[in-house]
């Protein structure tokens, strides 16, 4: 096992102008447009979005994932330590898949394997990245399970992942994620389908071994109460394009854009308890198959003037390291 790396500012993924899209029938759904972000060794950064924004799109693009026959990236670069991932071949990815950058999915029973012990599951992930025996693999297996805290790992690792519980199989994912010491762990709405104990139990599982491998982490959530407790910096991604990015701290004191706010007003107040409203975000979010005019928030947005609507605005500097991709932010800012 890799233990701690020297972490500091070096920059592990740089994402340039990337732009997916889907192909249908009679439609290109673009996906992405214009994405562009970079993540440093050692941080965790938070991507925040609602449902269709672009969030996992942009993690199976960095990772070649997405279905070959319906979308392709079709503009941009994605840096990985100065190699563009999207130049490589398909083996050249299955290399880095896993080994280099690893991802934990949303769901683990659709990516986890029911015919095969969960043990055997991540001894293979090792096999094909370090050439380990069948039995020093099951050996790094046993290490991992214990490492993220599975109860009875001796007995875990004959087990199928039908036999272990929502939060044990995530647990698993993980272990299989970073049996290899990954330098960047992608985090795809880890705690999702997990109930609110088993979440924080994760999301700490997830913060604590970071911290003592030193993997940089991609973190992709709707929640910003989840960001705020794990993320250093953040983006916040509307309608496949970043709308802002910053610090987390800058992003809560003085949010630059406003589907941001709406974002945070949305959140419930644990101190109102359960009979609050919740602020609803009006209108609804454009479809990504016909080309967007202005500023793809200008419908919903209560700031919006004729510049919003007629010419789309790109991500600039409003305060020292925070961006934000809106006409008005200066005058979101005051408000």
């Amino acid at each position: 096992m890799k233990m701690q790396k020297n972490i500091d500012s070096q920059l592990l993924l740089d994402v340039r102008d990337l732009e997916t899209h889907f192909y249908g029938e009679e439609s290109v759904t673009r996906a992405l447009s214009g994405v562009s972000f970079q993540v440093n060794s050692g941080e965790t950064l938070g991507v925040v979005g609602e449902s269709g924004c672009g969030k996992s799109v942009t993690a199976l693009s960095i990772l070649g994932l997405l279905p070959k026959r319906t979308a392709k990236t079709v503009g941009g670069e994605i840096l990985f330590k100065g190699r563009n991932l999207i130049n490589l071949s398909e083996r050249e990815m299955r290399k880095i898949r896993g080994d280099r950058i690893a991802m934990i999915f949303q769901e683990p029973m659709t990516s986890l394997s029911p015919v095969h012990t969960v043990g055997r599951q991540i001894a293979e992930a090792v096999q094909i990245h370090t050439r380990a025996s069948r039995s020093k693999a099951l050996e790094k297996s046993l290490e991992m399970l214990r490492m993220v805290r599975v109860a009875d790992p001796e007995r875990r690792l004959y087990n199928y992942p039908h036999e272990m519980s929502g939060g044990m199989r995530q647990r698993a994912m993980i272990a299989m994620a970073l049996a290899c010491s990954p330098e960047l762990l992608i985090a795809d709405e880890p705690t999702t389908a997990l109930d609110v104990t088993i979440q924080a139990q994760i999301l700490r599982l997830i913060v604590d071994l970071k911290e003592r491998m030193g993997t940089a982490v991609m973190l992709i959530t709707h929640d910003l109460g989840v960001v705020a407790e794990t993320c250093q910096r953040v983006i916040v991604m509307y309608a496949g394009r970043i709308i802002e990015q910053t610090t987390v701290k800058d992003l809560f004191d003085y949010p630059l854009h406003p589907y941001t706010k709406g974002l945070m007003r949305s959140m419930p107040d644990p101190r109102r308890g359960r009979q609050q409203r919740l602020a609803e975000i009006p209108g609804i979010v454009p479809s990504l198959r016909e080309p967007i005019v202005g500023c793809s928030f200008a419908p919903r947005c209560p700031f919006a003037t004729g510049i919003c609507r007629e010419q789309a605005p790109s991500l600039r500097d409003v305060r020292p390291g925070h961006s934000a991709a809106c006409w008005r932010a200066e005058e979101v800012l005051g408000a």
